[in-house]
């Protein structure tokens, strides 16, 4: 049925369709059960501790034997000026009143996304996959990797970022177009008015590189999917489809905002994390778009405002919220999650095959 099977056999899985890592999200159930579905379940391991991650692996492998997907960030140790901190708490200030919550004189030193500790512990659980976010880690280490026989997927946001993944030895570049959900996985910073619609970015990145493409952002169900493939792609990833599936761990207020999402829900905004990620409009994100100042470096910025999305939770107010979605959740279906994927399989081969029956007419 699918008309390239690179990346089925590259990554030893029944269909090309990889469940998005979605950190916070994406569960071991979740993963295990795209695994089990013949798709190739993911989980985000940005934000977890070794332990956490230990033990993400373990369950994830105590509910499938096969295949499955641990997702790193690789940005550099975040360094924020002290002047820029100064002018964000300032603009902050009006929301922590507001919410009555004090924000942080200072920013923790953090270390950088991929680091040795980090490439030592993924040579420790030795996964089938691992993919990467924000760039990629130093030659040393996509060595280490790739001599443990681990398949590496890195995602790009430019066309020069694809070149730069396949040159360094990355397996599969995954494409992501500008209506993804979540953090754009551009290399460094960019503004969030910046990026490249997937339609136009998967062909030039399917015409730059010798690697297999994965496309993902705006793909929702197989009519995405088929277009992905026509474009030349040898597969598709998918996340806010996912979110509201049951073995996700998507907060309630997020996963209703999805199944009642328009086309129009979200915007790209910087102002949460420090890096450009799409989500649900808020008045906070509006504001601070008004401004192009800097902001403390990502993941720096939680610190000031994860009290805010906290007090606003807790209040019941989305004036400050960060509900991450792509701009294709009108399409999601609240189905488990081994149902999406046979739906999936069956709608795009149903459709493929209604078009080749049209041509053929023709």
């Amino acid at each position: 049925m699918w008309p390239d099977r690179r990346l089925c056999d590259l990554l030893e899985i029944e269909h090309p369709i990889i469940q998005a890592p979605m950190a916070g999200s994406a569960t071991p159930a979740l993963a295990a059960a795209v695994s089990n579905a013949g798709g190739l379940g993911s989980l985000g391991c940005g934000a977890s501790s070794a332990e956490e991650v230990r033990e993400l692996v373990a369950r994830v492998r105590s509910g499938t034997n096969r295949p499955f997907n641990l997702n790193f960030f690789a940005h550099a140790a975040p360094s924020t000026p002290p002047e820029v901190l100064a002018r964000a708490r300032e603009r902050l200030q009006p929301f922590a009143e507001a919410l009555r919550v004090a924000l942080p004189e200072t920013l923790p030193d953090l270390p950088a996304g991929f680091d040795e500790a980090t490439l030592s512990l993924v040579l420790e659980l030795r996964p089938p996959v691992v993919s990467f976010h924000f760039g990629m880690p130093e030659a040393a280490a996509i060595e280490a990797l790739k001599d443990l026989g681990i398949v590496l997927l890195a995602t790009a946001t430019t066309v020069a970022e694809a070149r730069r993944l396949a040159a360094a030895g990355i397996d599969v570049v995954v494409a992501q177009g500008y209506e993804a959900g979540g953090h754009r996985g551009s290399h460094q910073p960019s503004a969030p008015a910046d990026g490249i619609g997937t339609m136009a970015l998967v062909p030039q990145v399917v015409d730059a590189v010798p690697v297999p493409v994965v496309a993902t952002g705006g793909i929702g169900d197989a009519r995405g999917i088929v277009a992905a493939l026509a474009l030349g792609a040898s597969g598709v990833q998918l996340g806010t489809s996912f979110l509201v599936c049951p073995e996700a761990a998507t907060e309630p207020a997020r996963r209703a905002a999805i199944l009642a999402a328009s086309d129009v829900d979200t915007m790209v905004t910087e102002a949460v994390s420090g890096r450009a990620a799409r989500a649900k409009r808020s008045r906070y994100a509006l504001e601070m778009a008004r401004s192009s100042e800097p902001l403390p470096a990502f993941p720096q910025l939680y610190a000031l405002t994860s009290p805010l999305l906290a007090a606003a939770a807790g209040r019941g107010t989305d004036d400050v919220g960060f509900q991450l979605y792509g701009q294709a959740a009108a399409s999601s279906r609240a189905l488990p999650a081994a149902e999406i994927v046979q739906r999936l399989v069956a709608e795009t081969a149903e459709l493929t095959a209604r078009l080749a029956a049209a041509a053929r007419s023709s």
